[in-house]
């Protein structure tokens, strides 16, 4: 059994470089809802230097919420958006010799194009026209999922350590309450389990989640004790 183990990086947060000893791959704010050119380079220098696949994870240009806003967007607008983020981590890559290898949405855009068929295809398409072999991680059983397979991507189905989960397998908003897994312990029971069931390829601790790195070094040592290969798609 394999699974990958993935952080958002490249926002602020400061264990970003600690992260990136744990995890298997990293997805780079494109610089809208934050991060900024020199630390996209710093990113992928790091990402490149220990070995961690590099993937693209554009947002609403909203830095004052962090991209966590859910706000109205064309379909047109959101590929032309996602298309510009991509495109410029993909530069910032190349110069330094590196690939991006995947693509996450973030934030609001990503809740939203996980229940939103008509968003989700404006994103899969941006992912195509920047590289069909782009890998296209989204929420597992999602919108995103099916329109990445639709339109022949290879969709990365992903769950969260970190996030509290609905019912019907939506994530709990933020600010509501059992919305944030904050025990390390717990995450990693929570990851162990959702690996062993099969329920995704990859998951996720979020880099700016309280106790970041405590978690993911916690989920990766319960996944490998469990025998669970840890490494990118």
């Amino acid at each position: 059994m394999t699974i990958d183990l993935n952080s958002d990086l490249g926002e602020g947060g400061p264990n970003d470089e600690a992260l990136l000893d744990v995890v298997t791959s990293a997805n780079v704010a494109c610089g809208f809802h934050a991060g900024d050119p020199a630390t996209m380079r710093r990113t992928v220098e790091l990402a490149l230097k220990k070995g961690v696949a590099i993937g693209a994870h554009p947002g609403f240009r909203d830095p004052e919420h962090f991209g966590r806003r859910e706000m109205r967007l064309d379909p047109e607008d959101a590929f032309d958006l996602a298309l510009h983020q991509i495109g410029a981590l993909q530069a910032i890559a190349r110069a330094r010799g590196a690939r991006v290898r995947h693509v996450k949405p973030h934030g609001a855009l990503y809740t939203m194009a996980a229940r939103d068929s008509a968003l989700a295809q404006a994103l899969a398409r941006a992912v195509r026209a920047a590289d069909p072999q782009l890998l296209f991680v989204g929420l597992a059983g999602s919108e995103m999922i099916r329109a990445a397979r639709g339109l022949g991507l290879e969709a990365v189905e992903e769950v969260f350590a970190d996030r509290g989960y609905r019912p019907d397998g939506s994530l709990v908003p933020r600010g509501e309450p059992g919305a944030l897994v904050e025990d390390p312990d717990e995450a990693a029971r929570r990851g162990v389990a959702m690996a062993k069931e099969g329920r995704a390829r990859t998951i996720c601790v979020h880099g700016d989640t309280p106790g970041a790195l405590e978690m993911a070094r916690a989920l990766r040592a319960a996944l490998e004790r469990e025998g669970v290969e840890v490494r990118a798609p």
